[in-house]
């Protein structure tokens, strides 16, 4: 399907995308490769792409793919958090001209987020963005956060916040996006000064010391899953409001 694809944009005068499972995406990966290095504008529909797939059981919960394919050069995987991000995500693929585009979307539906209808088709082409300020001048800590966890981190701001911690949230659709970006945009996201971090994403750690540094911990998955009804997965995981919180918590 996907060596298809790289045949069809080959010749010329056609948009291609190909859609599947994200844990499958490792059948997928030499041509999806061909692609990166052709420069090709291939587009992947990566769907299903945490534990949040419940009884499916280990063999169908991504956890290592999304730190591997952000790793494959000239690759762009978006993961987004609502129907914003993904209208967004949408427009960055169908007009990229000189490399593929990966869409991992979540099985499970999301709420649309406050925040993404005036800020997702502006921020998302830069790779993460504010999507909750703190209150006060300065964050005491920021929340890093991805497709379906980003509302998890808005729930555990608001909960923070009643206990007089004053935090930051940011989406980061695309680390890729990101990391191309101004220095001095990088410093509005992410100030260097605020040492206190925390991401949250429903996949391997692998990665996010980059953004968290060393004072920071991760809110991950550094096993391979479990089968059972979704929300108890989740749960059992530790992608709680509660956990998240009592994770901020600890680095003070």
């Amino acid at each position: 399907m996907a060596a298809i694809m790289n045949g069809i944009i080959l010749h010329g005068g056609t948009k291609t995308y190909a859609a599947t499972f994200f844990v499958f995406s490792d059948y997928l990966r030499p041509a999806v490769r061909m692609s990166a290095l052709s420069r090709l504008p291939a587009i992947y529909v990566l769907t299903h792409d945490s534990i949040a797939v419940g009884e499916d059981g280990p063999t169908h919960e991504p956890i290592e793919q999304l730190s591997s394919f952000r790793s494959m050069p000239n690759l762009i995987l978006i993961r987004p958090a609502d129907g914003n991000e993904v209208r967004a995500a949408w427009e960055i693929a169908l007009k990229s001209t000189n490399c593929p585009t990966m869409l991992v979307l979540s099985r499970q539906n999301l709420p649309v987020l406050p925040g993404t209808s005036h800020q997702a088709q502006s921020s998302v082409k830069k790779g993460a963005y504010i999507i909750s300020p703190q209150k006060g001048d300065r964050p005491e800590c920021i929340l890093i956060a991805t497709g379906s966890e980003v509302s998890l981190a808005l729930n555990a701001q608001q909960k923070l916040y009643e206990k007089g911690c004053d935090v930051s949230v940011v989406s980061m659709p695309s680390t890729q996006l990101f990391d191309e970006q101004e220095e001095s945009y990088k410093e509005i996201v992410l100030p260097k000064d605020v040492t206190k971090r925390v991401s949250i994403e429903m996949g391997s750690s692998y990665g996010w010391e980059r953004y968290i540094g060393f004072e920071g911990k991760s809110v991950s998955i550094n096993s391979f899953g479990a089968s059972g009804k979704g929300e108890e997965i989740i749960e059992k995981f530790g992608f709680t409001t509660n956990n998240v919180v009592e994770t901020v918590l600890s680095l003070f």
